[in-house]
């Protein structure tokens, strides 16, 4: 992206980190609500292209024009598939099964492959000793998440494979736009992405006839309205803004804070909870996590 890392006030950063922190964090229990009264395709695919558009309507309020050129509409179709479609599109239909808990601590290993994908290229930052043990030790965490415990219960070990695939994709998707010479701003770019990936998901989701499962109810809209405003609006255009501002690395840490928030809330409102293994599986990630986001 067009905006070189560092160029950013730090006190900036800052908050933009605490607000992919919080927010980020408590989508997980949103989506776990939402999606038992919206089909997960139209609820992902109306979250994502009302957002592109109140964000593309922001960006055109600020001045910024409406992008014209090929490179940059391929570039955010690109980007829509890995980290709408398949980062959060997976995520959301993986939590008609998995718990938000869960689903947010297998997330976690999104910094293993972030800081990793992001050794490649002009811009890579490569690991140190300690990061490459961090990697290791993070798989081993994610293995005892998924591994099932008892008779297996298929719709849960495919919605955690989902799970662990979306991950791949985002970090795929956050060094891919972190090598893109791109003619628009980052919030425009986060609009073109939500858009593009939002219609692929609607698509989706009417051609598996998912409008009959569509209920209009308190608890699903208010839940599509906060992912909408809050998650998509606020959480991933600053994130897309992040992108040219941070190393990968630190914009691992976002994993730190996501599953804590994630699992209080699970705990509080829904009654969720994880077994020993379970338990055991998140500290290992969250070890994992931190030998590669942090300096030794």
């Amino acid at each position: 992206m067009n905006a070189q890392p560092g160029t950013a006030h730090p006190l900036a950063i800052a908050a933009a980190f605490f607000i992919a922190y919080t927010v980020w964090g408590s989508t997980y229990l949103a989506i776990r609500i939402a999606v038992h009264d919206l089909p997960p395709g139209l609820l992902a695919g109306v979250r994502f292209i009302l957002a592109g558009l109140i964000l593309g309507a922001a960006a055109l309020l600020r001045g910024q024009p409406w992008p014209r050129a090929a490179k940059d509409w391929r570039a955010a179709s690109v980007m829509g598939v890995l980290l709408v479609v398949i980062g959060n599109g997976f995520v959301t239909w993986a939590e008609q099964w998995v718990p938000s808990n869960q689903a947010a601590v297998i997330i976690a290993s999104g910094a293993f492959w972030t800081a990793w994908l992001g050794t490649f290229g002009p811009r890579g930052v490569p690991l140190s000793g300690q990061a490459r043990l961090g990697l290791l030790i993070g798989f081993a965490g994610v293995l005892l998440m998924v591994w099932p415990e008892g008779k297996l219960d298929t719709g849960i070990f495919l919605g955690q494979v989902a799970i662990v695939i979306a991950p791949i994709a985002w970090a795929a998707g956050t060094a891919y736009a972190r090598h893109q010479d791109l003619g628009v701003s980052p919030l425009m770019f986060a609009a073109m992405q939500m858009l593009a990936g939002g219609l692929m998901l609607t698509v989706a989701g009417l051609a598996a006839g998912e409008t009959a499962r569509w209920t209009w109810t308190p608890a699903g809209l208010g839940a599509l309205a906060y992912l909408t405003l809050f998650g998509s609006c606020l959480a991933y255009g600053t994130y897309v803004w992040l992108i040219g501002q941070t190393t990968p690395a630190r914009l691992g840490t976002i994993a730190y804070v996501n599953p804590v928030i994630a699992t209080f809330l699970g705990w509080w409102i829904l009654n969720e909870t994880l077994t020993p293994a379970q338990l055991a599986g998140a500290g290992v990630i969250v070890l994992g996590v931190i030998l590669v986001s942090l300096r030794s």
